[in-house]
């Protein structure tokens, strides 16, 4: 009988053996494949900034699928236009304009600007996007091209005017990247094309190099800087580089932007090729940008 409960006893613990081994087995089966798996997944970055313009120009970002963007800009006038404009308050610019994501990588927009009567419009393709694990890509790269038209009245009415002489358009490549949680940089070359130019000695084609950076500096606030830079063989006489700084502030989902330029126009044409003011003689606007989000359709 003492010889049957220590054989009874044997079995017992084999079979617990057995069971803790299939067991062991089995979850080492399961981490094996979920590295597998994590290894054969892409990871793609987010939030290279924090919305679709870094301050006159785009930024990486798009809008998301099915998103309508409802974006107004703001320019006041110069700030050393002293007290009696109250510090340029008493002049304004701005642009109402509509940003629609077609798909993640794809969106749409158009816009009204006061500052010359222009109306512009334009869509931004994700090329490339940042991203590690399965697909490594160290860049976010877009593709926006913009159309716009210049409705102001005629200088000269008495003359034939043409149509197609309001007209000017843009190519631009934004190359960008996040380092980080709070830093991110890109690039902006960029080709403009004006059918019709004031001087017989004025360029056409305009060709400028931008830069732009983001720097969060709290939680909620980051601080932006754009530049661009036109080469000196295509650029219209009495014209300034442009340059922005402005800060993000994040509130409750959405993001507001202020900011200080001198550049009073807001589409590409404008504000890289048509600024005159200058930083050093005070020629500085204080404005802001604005957006209110709407979801037209599902994602799915």
């Amino acid at each position: 009988m003492k010889t049957l409960k220590i054989w009874f006893l044997f079995l017992l613990m084999g079979m617990f053996y057995k069971a803790g081994a299939q067991d062991t087995t089995d979850l080492m089966n399961l981490l094996e494949k979920e590295m597998t798996s994590s290894k054969d997944m892409t990871y793609y970055t987010t939030a290279t900034f924090k919305t679709t313009r870094l301050v006159n120009g785009h930024s990486v970002e798009n809008v998301a699928k099915g998103v309508l963007d409802v974006k107004i800009s703001h320019r006041f006038g110069n700030l050393n236009e002293g007290f009696y404009e109250l510090f340029g308050l008493d002049k304004a610019t701005m642009r109402i304009g509509f940003d629609y994501g077609i798909s993640n990588n794809l969106m749409i927009g158009v816009g009204r600007s006061t500052y010359q009567k222009t109306y512009d419009a334009f869509f931004k393709l994700k090329i490339l996007r940042q991203s590690k694990g399965k697909r490594k890509m160290p860049i976010t790269l877009s593709y926006v091209p913009t159309i716009a038209y210049r409705s102001l009245k005629w200088q000269d009415p008495s003359i034939k005017n043409y149509a197609t002489s309001r007209l000017f358009y843009s190519h631009q490549l934004i190359i960008g990247r996040k380092f980080s949680e709070g830093t991110s940089f890109q690039l902006m070359p960029t080709f403009i094309h004006q059918n019709l130019v004031t001087g017989a000695n004025d360029p056409n084609d305009l060709f400028a190099i931008g830069i732009g950076g983001r720097q969060k500096i709290t939680k909620r606030i980051s601080i932006n800087v754009e530049y661009y830079y036109q080469l000196e063989d295509y650029k219209l006489p009495g014209t300034r580089n442009s340059l922005s700084v402005g800060f993000d502030i994040e509130t409750g989902g959405h993001v507001f932007q202020v900011h200080f330029t001198n550049s009073p126009g807001m589409n590409e044409r404008t504000f890289i090729a048509d600024t005159k003011g200058r930083w050093d003689k005070g020629d500085i606007l204080f404005g802001f940008n604005i957006s209110r989000v709407f979801t037209i359709r599902n994602k799915h």
